[in-house]
């Protein structure tokens, strides 16, 4: 059997046994060998990737979308559950699946398996398809040998992460389209509407009210300097992206989005489900609690709350248990930290992460409701005092000139 050749070098992130993070530089055959190495030195791998230079930078990395992993999870699950072999289930959902980039995953899979790899091992090589936390619960999972049953349940979590994503995505396309809509219809009036009635106002030489004044002045505005305005957008939107993609501006974004009236209690109740639903599987799993926490910490989506659960991680492995790093981070409200607080006493933190996790859950599915409420009526209102204020500024002023012109 041909082997890949061994000149291949990863960057990796991991722990050590202190439980300090450890960077470094593996050569290896594969990422699955690169793996096993660092666990044979005593490490605990958390991100391993192929060493790239700057000329094979990527701006953008596609992933496989949750839905297919979330299948390809189950599918797995049953097969092994039924006795078959873990290398021809894999044949089989490779040559069922559709979908391009995991049918190339999983023939990765297969090959890494056919060199020696564990069935973790070479998942960790595809951080685009399994994020950290399935690979760790993978590991443990091996470990114990009831890979079906975790299979299975980390099927549940990405149906529950993807319904969640859904609720809140299917929250905001209303006001969002309705938004879209007043933005165009305010373009279109100042771009092709308001010009021709400025001009049909001038050559009457009429006596405009103020809201005509006003809204003939906000057309001359957007006539005349759309290019600016435009370049504006532009920069701003830039600057947005750029912020984002940096960590320093990605954390500063993330603290506002946690300080907006509205938005930022809807964001802390969704970050709150996930950090508890992510770190009670990963426990229930036997995975450790200081990965766990490390690992729960990486698959947080704000930057806040993952800089504040490093700390919590680095003052529990001082020996400060976790409910009180967890209280004094102020991230957590008093239901989440009393939870851990009884968890971390009765050792059933795994399952009071679970109630958390469901009570999250509801708490996430009320406020999208009130904020849907919240927000429908607030943009249709919006756009009606607009095209409102349009209305009342053109026909005041047609108004004004029939009398001028009738008294004349």
């Amino acid at each position: 059997m041909s082997r890949r050749p061994a000149s291949i070098k990863f960057s990796y992130k991991a722990l050590d046994h202190t439980g300090k993070d450890v960077v470094g530089i593996e050569a290896a055959a594969s990422m699955g060998a690169a793996h096993l190495a660092l666990i044979e030195r005593g490490l605990e791998p958390l991100e391993i990737a192929p060493k790239k230079s700057v000329l094979n930078f990527e701006i953008t990395k596609k992933k496989v979308p949750r839905k297919e992993v979330m299948n390809f999870s189950r599918q797995l699950g049953v097969f092994l559950t039924a006795g078959i072999p873990i290398m021809e289930a894999l044949e089989v959902i490779a040559e069922e699946t559709s979908q391009k980039m995991l049918r190339n995953v999983l023939s990765d899979l297969i090959e890494s398996l056919r060199n020696g790899d564990t069935f973790a091992a070479a998942a960790a090589a595809h951080p685009e398809a399994f994020p950290n936390y399935y690979v760790g619960i993978l590991e443990s999972a091996e470990l114990t040998g009831n890979l079906d049953v975790v299979l299975n349940q980390l099927a549940e979590y990405l149906e529950r992460d993807i319904k969640a994503k859904g609720k809140i995505t299917a929250a905001l396309i209303y006001p969002s389209v309705v938004g879209v809509m007043s933005c165009v219809t305010i373009v279109i009036l100042s771009a092709f509407v308001l010009p021709r009635f400025v001009t049909f106002f001038k050559s009457m030489h009429a006596k405009l009210p103020l809201p005509t004044r006003m809204l003939m002045a906000f057309s001359g505005f957007m006539s005349h300097w759309w290019l600016l305005i435009l370049a504006l957008a532009a920069v701003v939107g830039g600057g947005f992206v750029s912020m984002r993609r940096s960590k320093s501006g990605k954390a500063v974004l993330d603290g506002w989005i946690l300080k907006l009236p509205v938005i930022g209690e809807l964001a802390q109740v969704a970050i709150l489900e996930r950090i508890c639903r992510i770190l009670g599987s990963l426990l229930k799993a036997g995975v450790d609690l200081p990965r766990s926490m490390t690992v729960t910490s990486e698959s947080a989506s704000n930057s806040v709350y993952r800089t504040a659960l490093d700390h919590v991680r680095e003052e529990m492995m001082e020996g400060q248990g976790l409910a009180g790093p967890i209280a004094r981070t102020g991230l957590f409200p008093g239901a989440a930290k009393q939870m851990f607080r009884v968890g971390e006493e009765t050792g059933t933190l795994d399952h009071q992460l679970e109630i958390a996790a469901e009570y999250y859950s509801q708490e996430l599915d009320s406020k999208l409701e009130r904020v849907t409420a919240l927000f429908e009526p607030a943009v249709i209102i919006i756009m009606g005092v607009v095209v409102g204020f349009v209305a009342v500024a053109l026909v005041s002023a047609m108004y004004g000139i029939y009398n001028q012109v009738k008294i004349g």
